[in-house]
């Protein structure tokens, strides 16, 4: 068990550039999800690199980490067989005023990969593609009203955000085309169908935490051919987590529209939408129809980004990652789990989700999802050389990465035991609790 170590020691250089950064970035980090109010006051590190399942802080803190880039690293950091095909790409210049044979052997690898997708077109990230479907739906069936699934996250864009807590700035009018449905429910899906024409319907096929019951995502096509909507399904997380041909594969449902992102290259800035000629052709010159404007940007089609992609497909044919990264998360969860157990922590810790994108549950003496008890549980974890706000593993955690990353809840399970038989984290947690990333006023709430 490690010891835990003063603060001011280890965070010093990372607490003088996060106030930096607060200084030159709103928020203090480019996306939400990496903010500082999503860790522990005083415990924000800011990192110079990583290698494999390991990154490393400007205070020269190595932690193992989790969660690898908002699961957007599935082989490790710094994998060579990317960074190689990287390299060579750009020693080859990285932007052209015309198509390149690499775009024409990326396209082919991608639709080798998912066979109910016919054409694909790629981006930079996963709102471009998401808000591309919408608009591409919008067009196909003349229909304004969109159903979004109750799922966390889909798209910086108008017709999402306008749904969060965070919908300042947003027209009423575009918020209030989209309809709401709950996952695994499809009488509120057909609600939401029956109550407006609705173009498209959009959502993930599974969850970290949830599957998909018998009979549903055959029920959301059903539903979908019946009232006339396309179905959009987003691969954004389980592309390349759950299997390289996506979740759609893996329970057997073929959607009209693909989204996909994150791990198909490995932490580098590449985004898909794929899906029927019928439809994806709009946006082309192969129709008589009115076009579409689908997807058209500068940086869609830049070499380094697509020769990560075609490295990452090599890989997928010949490491197994996704198997690696199976066994490496069910050996985790199944030796946290059994120490919560065995301190009596169960109803308050527990890893959950499917093996290749763990989460952890936190929860107070009431036994309620708890963001004080959270920000305890991180804080010990951090103090101990792991980073994560999951348990999200790669392909580059190794058995001793597990075993060390045990020890540091075994130690964090014993304060955590303290704060349930004390009712209250006072005096063991340093600071304000973390908060959700998406909420409608910026100050996270204090400790009364």
């Amino acid at each position: 068990m490690t010891e835990s170590v003063d603060l001011s020691e280890k965070f010093d250089r990372s607490a003088h550039l996060q106030r930096r950064l607060h200084e030159l970035v709103p928020g203090g980090a480019h996306t939400y999800a990496r903010g500082p109010d999503q860790y522990p006051e005083h415990m924000t590190p800011v990192l110079t690199h990583g290698n494999g399942a390991h990154v490393w802080d400007v205070d020269g803190n190595r932690y193992v980490e989790y969660g690898m880039g908002l699961r957007s690293v599935t082989l490790g950091h710094g994998y060579r067989p990317v960074v190689d095909a990287v390299t060579e790409a750009v020693r080859r210049g990285t932007n052209f005023s015309r198509p390149t044979l690499l775009e024409v052997e990326a396209a082919e690898d991608f639709l080798s990969l998912v066979p109910g997708a016919d054409m694909v077109k790629f981006a930079k990230n996963g709102s471009d593609a998401t808000t591309a479907a919408v608009r591409l739906a919008r067009a196909v069936t003349r229909r304004d009203h969109i159903a979004v699934c109750d799922h966390p996250f889909f798209s910086v864009d108008d017709w999402f955000i306008g749904t969060t807590p965070m919908s300042a700035g947003i027209p009423e009018s575009s918020r209030s085309l989209t309809l709401r449905f709950r996952y695994n429910d499809l009488a509120s899906l057909d609600a939401a169908l029956t109550s407006h024409p609705v173009a498209c319907v959009v959502l993930e096929a599974a969850t970290a935490t949830t599957e998909p019951a018998p009979g549903f995502l055959e029920g959301v096509r059903r539903l979908c051919d019946r009232h006339g909507a396309l179905m959009v399904l987003d691969e954004m997380i389980t592309g390349f987590r759950w299997s390289e041909h996506g979740a759609q594969s893996v329970y057997g449902v073929r959607p009209d529209l693909s989204c996909w992102g994150k791990a198909m290259g490995n932490g580098f800035p590449i985004s898909a939408l794929a899906g029927r000629r019928e439809y994806m052709e709009l946006g082309g010159l192969g129709t008589d129809a009115e076009r579409v404007f689908l997807l058209s940007t500068t940086h869609g089609p830049e070499a380094a980004s697509l020769a990560a992609f075609r490295a990452v497909v090599r890989a997928y044919g010949t490491e197994r990652p996704i198997e690696r990264m199976e066994a490496a998360g069910t050996r985790l969860a199944s030796a946290v789990n059994a120490l919560s157990a065995e301190m009596g922590l169960d109803e308050y810790v527990r890893v959950e989700g499917r093996p290749s994108c763990l989460v952890f549950s936190t929860r107070g003496p009431d036994g309620t999802p708890s963001q004080e008890y959270r920000t305890l549980f991180l804080a010990e974890l951090l103090d101990r050389g792991v980073l994560g706000q999951s348990f999200v593993v790669s392909a580059a955690h190794t058995d001793d990465d597990i075993d060390l990353t045990v020890a540091a809840v075994e130690a964090a399970l014993v304060v955590y035991r303290k704060a349930i038989d004390a009712g209250s984290v006072r005096g063991l947690l340093r600071g304000r609790p973390v908060a959700p990333a998406l909420r409608r006023f910026a100050a996270p709430r204090r400790l009364p």
